[in-house]
């Protein structure tokens, strides 16, 4: 394991202490060559009148008190506590004394915590209870390393859509319940753009190749970037490098062009505006309003008013992978967050081409688009990293329920040499807005692939 790094507040707090200490010592040095001997002057110009004690011996000459030099030789000062005391000024030794005093009980307060910190207790009976113990306790562990205000972990096997391992945090804990699978108020924000190239490659008017306009900014959306006079001749991207990049206006002209009722329809097959067996999961929401800036802002995912679940997510990536209608992930020890059972849903489908280039462009959002940083040899090993196929969509915004930055990944690792063997990871984090955030959704995903990677590739060293 590596040696984990110490919160950032904590190394903050050891950097103030060290510059404190040698603070303390640059002054102390500093008083020792300009100022002792002028302080020593002071002290000892109150001392001036007082005649030392002497003793005559038989020739009449005098000495100072042999018995009083050893006593002052071996004490050193006077007890600064007596000095104190009786309102004598102190000498530059108990100066001194109590200058390093002062500096180390200053130091012992400052690195000793007033409260100890509480010993979080690892319950680790929903560990052993999930389908990969190894995939779920590399899980925990990250939740309780990277420490997220709040966090859901979903790990899904494609083959059979079973859920093989999990992790929740909330509430500063890690939990043994997973209800934010269920949980339908976090806003779906860029993951929403999958629905918009769905019906742009479903309507048979756009490929992955496409040009799209590309005016201004990617992650903004004004109206006068919705403009595109005629003839244009301005910049331009692809269909699959505006989702790759999760640039919204050019996604935010698609919707516009193929309508709200396209819009609708695929959203309907990818699971939201529908009422699941026992409300499992929550009733995801899509409500495209029929034109209008309104509607571009679905389109791009720029609105809270489109919700996902992140149960619904995994089932979505899972659908594309497969090339198969909407089936949600289940597990027969969960209920009431997981289906306990396969079941059927009448969902729709759609056609061979789309579910090809969603694959694609997910795939390109790896190696060309928002992920590409840390879902790379950076955070996986490079023989795992080229034996999969990896494809994900990244997605951020802001959100009340919980209040928050809402960091989305949803994704697959695929084996190259054996496409039966993959799995879906879905990641939900939400930062305090006021507060260093912890590691990003794509770089928890990596290692999670990573994990599994090893697990179950048959992969050898230089591969």
């Amino acid at each position: 394991m590596p040696i984990q790094p110490l919160p950032y507040a904590q190394r903050l707090r050891n950097r103030i202490i060290a510059l404190g200490i040698f603070a303390t010592l640059c002054f102390m040095i500093g008083s020792c060559i300009f100022g002792g001997g002028k302080k020593e002057e002071v002290a000892k110009l109150p001392e001036a009148p007082e005649a030392p004690l002497v003793a005559a011996d038989s020739a009449g000459n005098t000495s100072s008190n042999p018995v009083n030099d050893s006593a002052a030789s071996d004490s050193g000062a006077r007890d600064i506590e007596t000095a104190m005391a009786e309102g004598s000024p102190l000498t530059p030794a108990e100066q001194k004394a109590e200058d390093m005093a002062n500096a180390q009980a200053a130091i012992t307060a400052a690195v000793t915590p007033e409260v100890p910190p509480e010993i979080e207790v690892i319950d680790s009976t929903h560990i052993k209870a999930q389908k990969n113990v190894f995939l779920a306790e590399k899980i925990d562990n990250m939740l309780r390393r990277f420490k997220p205000m709040y966090g859901v972990i979903l790990v899904v096997d494609v083959q059979t859509n079973e859920i093989i391992a999990w992790g929740e945090r909330k509430d500063e804990k890690v939990q043994s319940t997973p209800d934010f699978f269920v949980k339908n108020t976090f806003p779906a924000a860029s993951l929403a753009k999958t629905i918009t190239i769905a019906a742009a490659m479903d309507s048979k008017r756009y490929s992955l190749n496409t040009p799209i306009p590309m005016i201004g900014s990617y992650h903004t959306l004004y109206k006068n970037q919705l403009r595109v006079k005629e003839n244009y001749t301005g910049p331009t991207i692809e269909l699959q490098d505006a989702y790759a990049m999760s640039a919204n206006p050019p996604l935010a002209l698609i919707g516009l062009n193929v309508g709200a009722g396209r819009l609708k329809e695929a959203a309907k097959k990818l699971g939201y505006n529908t009422n699941f067996p026992s409300g499992i999961p929550g009733r995801s929401s899509y409500t495209p309003p029929d034109s209008g800036y309104g509607l571009a802002e679905v389109s791009c995912g720029f609105t809270e008013s489109t919700t996902l679940t992140p149960l619904l997510a995994a089932a979505q990536v899972r659908a594309i992978l497969a090339k198969k209608p909407l089936e949600i992930p289940w597990a027969e020890n969960l209920a009431p967050y997981a289906p306990k059972n396969r079941i059927a849903l009448n969902a729709g489908s759609f056609s061979e081409n789309t579910y090809y280039g969603l694959r694609q462009a997910m795939i390109r959002s790896i190696t060309n688009g928002t992920a590409r940083k840390q879902i790379s040899t950076r955070n996986m090993a490079r023989k795992n990293y080229n034996a999969l196929d990896i494809g994900g969509k990244t997605g951020s915004l802001d959100g009340h329920d919980p209040y928050g930055r809402y960091e989305w990944f949803k994704g697959f690792a695929q084996s190259k040499e054996d496409p039966k063997k993959a799995i879906v990871v879905v990641i939900l984090q939400i930062h305090d807005l006021q507060k260093v955030r912890s590691q990003p959704a794509t770089q928890v995903a990596a290692m999670i692939m990573n994990y599994w990677a090893h697990q179950n590739l048959n992969t050898k060293k230089g591969k």
